[in-house]
C-alpha cells in the first residue's frame, strides 16, 4: 500500500504528540524518568495494539500502518523509550502462540490492561551471539525453573509481561547450535515474587533499560510459546517485523532533524545573510534528505513484502541498515549549523543528537546486518 495512504494515521499521531512538547522530554531527561503519560496516551489511542486482529480485540491494520504511527511519533519529536516493544512482542504471540495464549493475552494488551512488555534476549556474555546465551530453563513437573541473567532489557521495570529466550537443552546436546532454545511468556509480577530481580542501568540518554536476574524463577509450562527447542526461529521471525518498524522510526527521526535544520538555517543570520544560503550548510541537509527518502522507500517496500507473507531476513535487513545510516546523517546535518548550541542541556536537538548511535548497535549491530547481506544475499563466505 502506498506510503501516502497512511497520512491520516501520521496526522492523528502528530496531534497526540503535540501534547508532549520538547520541555516534557527535557524534564524527563533531567529526572531520568519514564514517559508514563505518553505511553498511556498511546495505549488508550490504540497504537500499541496495532497488530492485534479484530477477533482478539484489536484493529489489526497492515504492519506499515503501525510503522507509520511510530514514524509519526518520532517525526513529531517524541521519544522511542516506551512505545515500540509491545508491537513486536504481540506479533510473536500471534504467530507462534496457541489459541489459549492468544485469548489470554492479546485482548488484555488491546484494552491496555496489560500495558507493556519486555524482551529478554541479550546477555552479558553473548550479545549478538544469541545461541551462546546461558540462561537455562529446566523442566520441573508443570513448571520450568529459570536461572540466568539478561541485560539491556528495556522497560522491564514498567512491563507486565516479558518474552524470555532461554536454553532448555544444553548446547553440547543439540545437533545445531540454534536448537534447544525456547521462548516463554513471563508474568513479571509473579516472577518478581519467585526470584526475579531488576537492576536499572544508567545510560547517557533516558532509555529505561535494565539488567534482569533469574534465581530459580518458576514459570508455568503452559507459558511456553510454541514448541520447546524451537525458540530461536520464533525470535528471528519477530525480529524481522521489529527491524521494519524500527526502520520506520529512524525515518521519522531523520525527518525531524531535517525539518529543524532547514528552519534554523533559514532563520539564522550571520554576516548579513541566512546561513542556509551557504552551500556548506545546504549540501549536508540536502544530502540527508536524499538519504532519508531512499530509506523511506526501502521501508515501504519491506513492509509491503512483510504484509504479503515474506518473513526472510533478506526483506528486513537492508531496510533496517539504510534508515539507521540516514538518521545519523540527518542528526549530523541538524546539529552542525547550530555550532555549540547542541551541547547545552536546553537544546532539544542536542538531546536528540545523542540518540542515533543507539540504532547503529541495537537491537542489532549494523555491521552484523552487512555480514548477513554479504553471506545470504551476495553469497560470500561466512565471516563469523
Amino acid at each position: 500500500m502506498p506510503i501516502q495512504d497512511y497520512a491520516e494515521i501520521r496526522a492523528e499521531v502528530a496531534k497526540l504528540c503535540a501534547g508532549f512538547p520538547g520541555d516534557y522530554w527535557q524534564k524527563l531527561e533531567r529526572e531520568s524518568a519514564y514517559p508514563s503519560e505518553f505511553v498511556n496516551a498511546l495505549t488508550e489511542a490504540g497504537y500499541l495494539s496495532a497488530l492485534i486482529p479484530e477477533e482478539y480485540g484489536g484493529p489489526r491494520p497492515p504492519p506499515f500502518a503501525a510503522g507509520a504511527g511510530l514514524e509519526g511519533g518520532q517525526r513529531s519529536g517524541c521519544h522511542r523509550g516506551g512505545p515500540p516493544a509491545p508491537v513486536f512482542i504481540m506479533g510473536a504471540i500471534l504467530r507462534h502462540g496457541n489459541e489459549r495464549q492468544k485469548r489470554q493475552y492479546l485482548p488484555k494488551i488491546a484494552t491496555g490492561e496489560l500495558r507493556l512488555q519486555a524482551f529478554g534476549v541479550t546477555e552479558p556474555s553473548s550479545g549478538t551471539d544469541t545461541t551462546s546465551l546461558k540462561t537455562f530453563a529446566r523442566r520441573d513437573g508443570d513448571h520450568y525453573v529459570v536461572n540466568g541473567q539478561k541485560i539491556w532489557t528495556s522497560r522491564a521495570e514498567y512491563s507486565d509481561l516479558m518474552l524470555l529466550l532461554a536454553r532448555t537443552t544444553p548446547k553440547d546436546e543439540v545437533a545445531k547450535k540454534t536448537d534447544g532454545l525456547s521462548v516463554f511468556i513471563v508474568d513479571m509480577q509473579e516472577a518478581a515474587k519467585s526470584g526475579m530481580t531488576i537492576r536499572p542501568i544508567r545510560t547517557m540518554m533516558n532509555h529505561a533499560t535494565t539488567e534482569v536476574f533469574f534465581d530459580n524463577v518458576r514459570i508455568p509450562a503452559e507459558n511456553l510459546l510454541g514448541e520447546e527447542g524451537k525458540g530461536f526461529r520464533y525470535i528471528l521471525s519477530g525480529m524481522n517485523a521489529e527491524r521494519i518498524l524500527i526502520a520506520a522510526e529512524c525515518v521519522g527521526d531523520a525527518k525531524w532533524f531535517i525539518r529543524k535544520a532547514s528552519d534554523y538555517s533559514r532563520e539564522r543570520v550571520v554576516f548579513g545573510r541566512p546561513i542556509g544560503q551557504n552551500q556548506g550548510v545546504q549540501f549536508p541537509i540536502a544530502r540527508a534528505y536524499a538519504q532519508m527518502r531512499a530509506a523511506e522507500l526501502m521501508v515501504a517496500e519491506a513492509a509491503g513484502l512483510y504484509e504479503g507473507g515474506e518473513t526472510r531476513g533478506e526483506g528486513a535487513n537492508p531496510p533496517r541498515w539504510r534508515p539507521a545510516e540516514a538518521w545519523g546523517a540527518a542528526a549530523g546535518a541538524g546539529a552542525r549549523p547550530r555550532g555549540g548550541s547542541p551541547f547545552a542541556e536546553k537544546c532539544e536537538g542536542g538531546r536528540r543528537s545523542r540518540e542515533p548511535r543507539l540504532y547503529q548497535v541495537a537491537p542489532i549491530s549494523t555491521n552484523l546486518i552487512l555480514s548477513f547481506i554479504a553471506e545470504h544475499v551476495l553469497g560470500l563466505p561466512r565471516s563469523y
